[in-house]
């Protein structure tokens, strides 16, 4: 919202306070200042007049104007006597004798653009005559401004600046949702009043005509109330006949409505908007002989459409709300406009236009808000009522535009009045004086409370009796018209703190509670990410959401559970409508933008949520209403119908996993290290993974392994599908890993033991078994395991063979086993027992033969 101080200070007394100043105080009210503007200009910029024109055709067919500007003898050009200025011009708009604008040199422009004294044409132009949008005053670049055709005579050489209002500064403040009433010069006056404590001065304290039964027929048929709000509880409209509606404004009121972010187009527009900026009240002017009675305001009908003011032919939905008339007798047949949006240009004011029917409205938020999304046509008046509009304006403004247009384009208003009022009483607000001193930490006296109370619009009426029976003393305090806002006790506390001033908060550090740290879940993730980290790798985060192709790209079967992808309803890019069921999904696409920029050897890791619908889950029945708090019924029904959102850890490494250097050559990262970081994770955990061949895309699918603890899978790892790795744009032989880490935090909850460190020697056996080359070489080590028992320190594959010497379609599995007693050394026989154990268990459980 955009508030010229002059204007403001029509309301309040400003007391020589600049922008800056004004910004400040009502900062202190808890408005947000967004900036300080001004015109921007600077310098001489005087009244000229012109003494004689000379015109001068060019070779680019253009005629240019040689003029000698009378700027006063302190301005003009020292001699004796001093001489006019000489001043090269464009604009044919203008004669000798008009007087002008000129800005000399050593002035400053809006843009910003100095203006000196420079060869031009064949001369020196010494100085410039403006026209009105390089003052900054409007759009008008057609001709110069010619003073007397603004209604000014000054004498020459009188300051401009001052004359045209150009050094007025215009504060901007962002409006907030729950202060619509600061939508308008009249609100935030009134909250510079509460700041300073100067007398405001309301500008609707306007007399007013009763409401006659003659009147412009209107009604309201609302058969579909959104959440059973009526959608225009109130609509005021009366007629003015005789106005030169389509003339301009007074300069004024132009500048002023440039100055707050509107462009002036007639006398009719422009009163209303100013109005509407005035007071807060959207208005909407009708040509009267476009317009059939009775006005009609209605729900869309099916198939319906409205051409708007902004010439968009628009489909209506039978959720918005719209003003009709009745052409014919036929009640409520022709849509003339989005009710509290925009109007229809079946029915704008033209250049013919006499008689006009004003209309000033007050319409549901919820229902406005709605149509102005649904339509993506964000207008003043729609950005006003969504945020609440007074319900109380709607006459008084109307009164104001009838006085306007009379006194600026003659006309005479009719004695009837139209005012369809159905607006429901404010309930008073029960609240207890002390209230607001115990929520707040502050000491506010009960004459205190009142009078912030009063200030603010309410009205107060103490010494209700407490309705549960308690002795304290309760206020009814019922809040203002404009303050739809207030609802509750709490709405009333915010405000004695506002105004009462927020510095009078202390500032106190509230003792923090004993607690227990970190949960068990977020010390895994630190425990994962650093495990990650000294792997290795470097951690990331991606946004959660995937196209619909991906899993097309990634080569899943049509029937994988995990093209089940939730779809969003808004999604932030129309490309990737779905929600990530793997991490992977979208950390390649991290991977890949790193590979276009250069890097060839790195791996990265995120953590993070996915998402997995449930086929079963209980379909969601909507957003509840936005009126009240959603019942416990409404909230369990939400929660029901979200899906399962497990945080998972994924990570991808390609190129070399150890560069080149002494040691030996570069080693590509592979399959092997994919699982060892999947271990790390494990280990993070206090778990032990075991890695068994599987096929799941997009890994390859001789290269890939599910990861288990006991039966339990938690996860897979080894190397990605080439077609995968192509249509991502990958380099061939990346490796990935991805583990769900809720499943990996309840394997390793509780206590976790450390074991017993035994001062006893080792035992070391070592065996090479002959196994079926299916068999999975962790199923060999388990066996073994479980063979030797609780001797068994550890037990780890250090090699594996295929080839002739074993066989066709076996393999050799060598494993390392060390055994140790936590309270003696082990003897021979028992290591021999031990041992004869371990092999018998292999044989049993995986047909397993000790290699010769």
């Amino acid at each position: 919202m955009l508030i010229p101080l002059p204007w403001m200070g029509e309301y309040v007394d400003l007391e020589g306070r600049d922008g800056h100043a004004v910004a400040a105080a009502l900062v202190s009210v808890g408005l947000e200042e967004e900036g300080v503007h001004s015109f921007g200009v600077d310098g001489p910029l005087v009244v000229g007049q012109v003494l004689s024109l000379t015109p001068e055709p060019q070779k680019n067919g253009k005629t240019i104007r040689w003029c000698q500007v009378d700027v006063g003898p302190e301005y003009n050009t020292p001699g004796n006597p001093p001489v006019p200025r000489g001043i090269v011009c464009g604009a044919h708009n203008f004669e000798v004798g008009d007087k002008v604008v000129v800005a000399l040199a050593g002035a400053v422009l809006p843009g910003p653009f100095p203006i000196s004294a420079r060869k031009t044409y064949g001369h020196l132009s010494d100085g410039m005559i403006c026209s009105e949008r390089e003052l900054g005053l409007g759009d008008d670049h057609s001709g110069i401004i010619v003073l007397e055709r603004y209604g000014l005579d000054p004498d020459i050489g009188t300051d401009a600046i001052a004359l045209l209002g150009l050094g007025e500064q215009t504060v901007e403040i962002n409006v907030t949702p729950d202060r619509g009433y600061c939508f308008s010069v009249r609100g935030v006056a009134r909250e510079f009043a509460h700041a300073t404590g100067v007398e405001f001065r309301d500008p609707a304290a306007l007399e007013i005509p009763a409401p006659t039964t003659a009147g412009f027929p209107v009604e309201v048929d609302d058969a579909a109330p959104i959440h059973g709000q009526p959608g225009c509880d109130r609509f005021v409209a009366r007629i003015v006949r005789g106005c030169a509606a389509a003339g301009p404004s007074p300069r004024w009121m132009q500048r002023r409505l440039t100055q707050s972010g509107m462009r002036p187009i007639s006398l009719a527009v422009d009163v209303t908007n100013y109005v509407m900026l005035e007071f807060g009240q959207p208005l909407h002017a009708y040509d009267l002989a476009g317009v059939a009675g009775p006005i009609v305001v209605r729900r869309a009908r099916l198939n319906e459409r409205l051409v708007t003011l902004d010439e968009v032919d628009r489909a209506l939905d039978p959720e918005d709300l719209l003003i009709t008339d009745s052409p014919g007798g036929q009640k409520g047949s022709r849509v003339i406009g989005l009710a509290g949006v925009m109007g229809g240009a079946s029915s704008e004011v033209t250049d013919a236009t006499t008689d006009l029917l004003i209309e000033a409205a007050h319409f549901d938020q919820v229902s406005v808000s709605r149509t102005s999304r649904r339509h993506k046509l964000s207008s003043e008046a729609a950005r006003r009522f969504e945020r609440g509009v007074d319900p109380q304006a709607a006459p008084r403004a109307v009164q104001r535009v009838i006085d306007l247009l009379i006194e600026y384009g003659g006309g005479t208003p009719d004695r009837e009045v139209t005012d369809l009022n159905n607006v429901p009483a404010r309930v008073a607000i029960q609240i207890a004086p002390a209230a607001a001193s115990a929520l707040v930490g502050v000491e506010y006296p009960a004459e205190q409370v009142e009078q912030i109370l009063t200030a603010i619009g309410c009205k107060v009426e103490r010494g209700a009796e407490a309705e549960r029976g308690a002795e304290a003393e309760l206020w009814a305090v019922t809040p203002p018209s404009w303050r739809p806002d207030l609802t509750g006790p709490v709405d009333l506390i915010e405000e004695i703190a506002r105004i009462a001033g927020y510095q009078h908060i202390p500032s106190v550090l509230p003792t923090a509670p004993p607690g227990h740290g970190l949960s068990p879940a977020q010390r895994l993730r630190r425990s994962v990410a650093r495990a990650l980290a000294g792997f290795g790798l470097v951690e990331v985060l991606s946004y959660p959401f995937v196209s619909l192709d991906v899993f097309d790209r990634l080569g899943m079967a049509q029937d994988d559970p995990r093209r089940r992808a939730l779809r969003l309803a808004n999604p932030l890019d129309r490309g990737a409508p779905a929600m990530r069921t793997e991490i992977i999904q979208t950390l390649l696409d991290t991977v890949r933008r790193n590979v276009a920029r250069g890097f060839t050897d790195f791996g990265l890791f995120e953590i993070g949520q996915v998402t997995l619908p449930d086929p079963d889950a209980p379909a969601s029945a909507g957003l509840p209403p936005v009126t009240g708090r959603p019942s416990d019924a409404d909230l369990a029904a939400l929660h029901a119908a979200v899906p399962p959102q497990p945080r998972h850890c994924a990570g991808v490494m390609v190129g070399a996993r150890h560069p080149a250097g002494v040691h030996g050559p570069a080693r590509a990262a592979d399959w092997a290290d994919a699982i060892e970081a999947a271990r790390a994770i494990a280990r993070a955990a206090h778990l032990q993974l075991e890695a068994r061949p599987t096929r799941r895309p997009p890994w390859h699918p001789g290269r890939v392994a599910e990861l288990v603890v006991g039966d339990v899978i938690v996860g897979y790892a080894g190397e990605l599908h080439p077609g995968a790795l192509a249509a991502v744009d990958l380099p061939a032989r990346a490796v990935a890993f991805e583990v769900d880490l809720e499943v990996i935090g309840q394997l390793g909850a509780g206590t976790v033991e450390a074991p017993e460190i035994s001062t006893h020697p080792v035992a070391k056996e070592d065996f090479a078994f002959i196994v079926h080359d299916d068999v999975p070489a962790s199923a060999v080590v388990a066996a073994v395991r479980a063979g030797a028992g609780d001797l068994v320190e550890s037990a780890e594959v250090f090699d594996v063979y295929t080839g002739g010497q074993v066989g066709e379609g076996r393999k050799s599995v060598a494993v390392a086993l060390r055994l140790r007693a936590p309270d003696h050394t082990l003897s021979a026989a028992e290591v021999m027992v031990a041992r004869a154990a371990a092999i018998e268990s292999a044989a049993t459980k995986v047909g397993a033969t000790l290699r010769s």
